[in-house]
């Protein structure tokens, strides 16, 4: 089985009102190039390896077929620090040739001539978020590009030669109407990206959103409008082409994430950073989410890891696989785990199906539109 490759670059311009991604914001050049070396020598002294299923022993060296950038703004990086972290990958592991390699960018922080080099370098899928066409809604989010901004940046991209684009909307922000989703949608359908991923607002306890909706500085988000605007999106997509195979993404034909689809198809994910999360098929574990602490552990020669859990696979391949559309292969379950998943949750599954909100169907269990709605109460089930 190949393996992707996750690097979390923290730095931010500014820190964004939902977000609670281990993120700093942005203090000078010396900081993030220390925070490079450290990450470059994380990876040069990585242990991880894939078991082989059927030798039962370890592969000398692990094929990877994804690179994402994450982050924070990977786009802060210059175009030398991101070739020194590609040769410190390309040394340890086995990169296809052919690898789906994305970086995540912020609208308005690039140049022509950094994209183009950074295409150069070998990325070939970009990605970034817009989160709403609205100027007031981008303040209010803490954003510090405009809705122009984003169109720019599309075209930005296209003349680097980028023909594979994704970028991100938030429906059901504070003081968000049907009307004002609509017209997110309809502007984010006529730049034509090959992917996207339109995420419900979710408010994370700790972040600057959550204290304003707790001071009553925001209102709570309205549910039923969220679930209003969710078949919108699953309506005004699917005329445009595009085709709903995760419960947020959409993409067109061959453009879904690669990368992402590992996480859902739990498929080995190798990590590196600061408060990075890994996975090998058996167990999870996650680096140190304070920056200066992990760069301090790595200069050290220290691990970073502070968390490790082995792993319940056959749940995790249910709740998981239940996130794309196409759901979970009966079949294949049972062969990979020797277990019927009908059976051992018969009760469950006859009850989520009389709600409506899973169905059964080529020897597959997926979720209903209904049930993308309320898919936390079918994972429930799995967990």
């Amino acid at each position: 089985m190949k393996a992707g490759i996750y690097l979390h670059i923290p730095f931010c311009k500014s820190r964004c009102s939902y977000c609670d991604f281990a993120t700093d914001v942005f203090k000078n050049a010396e900081t993030v190039e220390r925070y490079v070396n450290a990450l470059c020598k994380e990876i040069s002294n990585s242990r991880f390896q894939i078991p082989d299923t059927e030798n039962q022993k370890p592969k000398t060296k692990n094929q990877i077929e994804t690179i994402y950038f994450g982050g924070g703004t990977p786009s802060l990086l210059s175009p030398k620090q991101l070739e020194r972290i590609l040769n410190s990958i390309h040394k340890k592991f086995s990169v296809e040739p052919e690898i789906e390699l994305t970086m995540e960018l912020n609208p308005a922080t690039m140049t022509l001539e950094t994209v183009r080099e950074y295409r150069s370098l070998g990325v070939n899928r970009a990605s970034f978020g817009a989160q709403t066409f609205d100027d007031t809604e981008l303040k209010r989010l803490g954003r510090k590009h405009t809705a122009n901004d984003v169109r720019e940046t599309i075209e930005l991209l296209r003349n680097a030669g980028f023909d594979n684009v994704s970028f991100d909307l938030i429906a059901g922000l504070p003081r968000q109407s049907l009307k004002d989703w609509q017209r997110n949608l309809d502007e984010a359908l006529k730049l034509k990206p090959e992917h996207l991923s339109l995420y419900l607002l979710e408010i994370h306890e700790g972040t600057p959103l959550a204290e304003q909706i707790r001071s009553n500085r925001q209102p709570l988000p309205d549910e039923d409008l969220a679930a209003e605007m969710y078949e919108l999106t699953i309506e005004k997509t699917a005329r445009k082409g595009y085709a709903q195979y995760e419960i947020s993404n959409f993409s067109l034909p061959q453009r879904e994430s690669k990368h992402n689809s590992k996480y859902w198809l739990c498929e080995p994910v190798f990590a590196f950073g600061v408060s990075a999360h890994s996975f090998d098929g058996e167990r999870r574990w996650a680096n140190e989410r304070d920056t200066a602490k992990y760069v301090a552990l790595i200069e050290k020669d220290e691990s970073a890891i502070v968390y490790e859990e082995a792993i319940e696979a056959a749940s995790e391949f249910v709740f998981l696989g239940l996130r794309m559309m196409k759901g979970v292969d009966l079949a294949g379950f049972e062969k990979r785990f020797g277990v019927n998943l009908l059976s051992k949750y018969a009760e469950d599954i006859e009850r989520l199906r009389s709600l409506e909100l899973i169905e059964i169907a080529e020897n597959r269990l997926r979720l209903t539109n209904k049930g993308a709605l309320f898919s936390n109460e079918v994972f429930a089930v799995f967990v």
